[in-house]
């Protein structure tokens, strides 16, 4: 399977519109900060590239959310609804899982995991260095108070002016400008610079009166010459959010790709549905890691919020251009021809056949992997399973029965150019360590499976570490898995 890439443009929106779900955001979010940002930057007269280097930092500026979830749950009740609380400055709405004492630590390591995920992406994209720069701060404050390093002089103006805008946007739409405005000037010289404030405050009349009445988020910056990016990193990043889903999307578009040939779908609309695979987890942003990772019998509650996962992938189609098409055929993954699916209840003849390949993909896939809740499948027993939702009309026969004679397995490794040492060999035992705590072991449970200790698992991922230059294992997976280790 040859690697899927796209427009430069679309990667970032998708990235953006995957990162505002896991904050809690509406889905405008990004590109709304990206066009204050533009704005922003034009009044002080920043050149073409450095207002395109402000787009860039805005769209990608939540890309490790997904990396950092599993941490985020582990402190707040729900990672997305606590998310939307902090940004909002309503402390009041966070339920907190850890001793207060505790949380300063686990905030410096979630935003240390956080901009040194969102950096790699931009390397990997292959975007200027100052851009990776910028994401790196992110959560730096002007004054020295933020995280993770608690830089003050040393903070790209790019990371200031994105951090300003960001705050604007969502506190404007929770408490109204009047009230934005009072609160970014009582943290003015602390969070950024009071110059930066009061130009803002002054302007942001005028800039949401031009929101208001429609104006083009698509007006920011382009860039000059065209760029492509590779689908598989969207993937890995989506698949970021729970460990148990690595490679997840990765297999999922490649035993859709081959479901396709089989069935003898048109060249085009086969390329569409190996795409959609890329995409398919996109909308799972939005839902909370403690929903994800139940193991007991979901509430209906639960349910209903699981069944939105589709439907914010379909929302995904009217925001990365042109890949409206593969995000729709994404969005049916969940579908069953009997109207039992979610998130349309949508029955056979309502589905063509390229929206009927992915639901089969993705079950095979999902069957013979690991989940919190259950042990993988062997390929016969997942086969089997399979096989009877077919018989009892929520998979496609047809579709069950090209899987069963392709004899379609693990998907084959998609590399992505990352720079640095991150292509430095691994060894055989340290690829072992990196596939088991990719996947959420500890190193207790790591040294369990593989037959050593915890201290000579720390010792091998000391040195994975040292190999990807990299400080977090999130940081690590995406690296490993974007040059084609994992």
């Amino acid at each position: 399977m040859t690697e899927d890439a796209v427009d430069l443009l679309d990667a970032l929106r998708a990235l953006a519109f995957m990162g505002d779900l896991s904050m809690g955001q509406p889905v405008d979010h990004s590109p709304r900060v990206a066009w204050l940002a533009t704005r922003l930057g034009q009044r002080l007269g920043l050149d073409g590239e450095s207002l395109d280097e402000l787009t860039s930092v805005a769209l990608l500026r939540w890309s490790g959310c997904t990396a950092n979830a599993g941490d985020v749950a582990a402190t707040v009740a729900d990672d997305v609804e606590g998310r939307a609380a902090m940004l909002a400055l309503q402390p009041e709405r966070v339920h907190l899982l850890v001793a207060p004492a505790d949380l300063p630590a686990r905030v410096r390591a979630i935003s240390a995991i956080h901009c040194e995920v969102s950096a790699v992406i931009a390397e990997a994209i292959g975007l200027a260095p100052s851009v990776a720069a910028a994401l790196a701060c992110v959560f730096e404050h002007w004054d020295g108070s933020g995280q993770p390093r608690g830089l003050r002089d040393a903070i790209p103006q790019a990371a200031l002016i994105v951090s300003l805008c960001s705050d604007l946007e969502v506190l404007t739409r929770v408490h109204g400008l009047a009230a934005a405005c009072a609160l970014l000037r009582a943290r003015a010289d602390r969070v950024y610079p009071s110059a930066l404030v009061d130009i803002a405050c002054e302007l942001a009349p005028v800039w949401f009166e031009q929101l208001a009445l429609g104006a083009p988020l698509e007006a920011a910056p382009a860039f000059a010459v065209r760029r492509m990016a590779p689908l598989a990193l969207v993937a890995d990043v989506i698949d970021l959010k729970l460990p148990w889903l690595l490679g997840h999307s990765r297999a999922v578009s490649a035993c859709a790709d081959t479901l396709a040939r089989a069935v003898g779908l048109a060249p085009a609309l086969r390329d569409a549905v190996r795409r959609a695979g890329w995409l398919q987890g996109l909308g799972r942003a939005a839902i909370p890691n403690a929903i994800w990772e139940r193991e007991g019998a979901l509430s209906d509650a639960d349910w209903e919020r699981v069944r939105l996962s589709p439907y914010w992938t379909a929302r995904a189609a009217r925001h990365i251009g042109h890949l409206a098409q593969e995000a729709d055929i994404a969005s049916h993954a969940c579908e069953r021809l009997d109207g039992s699916g979610y998130f349309r209840a949508a029955r056979w003849p309502a589905l063509p056949l390229e929206q009927r390949v992915l639901p089969v993909a993705a079950s095979w896939v999902a069957l013979r992997s690991r989940r919190p809740w259950r042990p993988a499948f062997s390929d016969a027993a997942a086969l089997d399973i399979l096989r009877a939702e077919a018989a009892r009309g929520r998979l496609d026969g047809d579709v069950v029965a090209a899987l069963a004679s392709s004899g379609t397995g693990r998907a084959p490794a998609v590399s992505v150019s990352v720079s640095g040492d991150s292509a430095a060999v691994l060894t055989a035992r340290e690829l072992d360590v990196l596939r088991r705590v990719s996947l959420g072991d500890s190193n207790k449970a790591a040294g369990q499976a593989l037959g050593i200790s915890p201290s000579t698992v720390r010792t091998h991922l000391e040195s994975v570490f040292r190999k990807l230059g990299c400080n977090s294992r999130a940081a690590c997976t995406l690296k490993a898995a974007l040059s084609g280790l994992l």
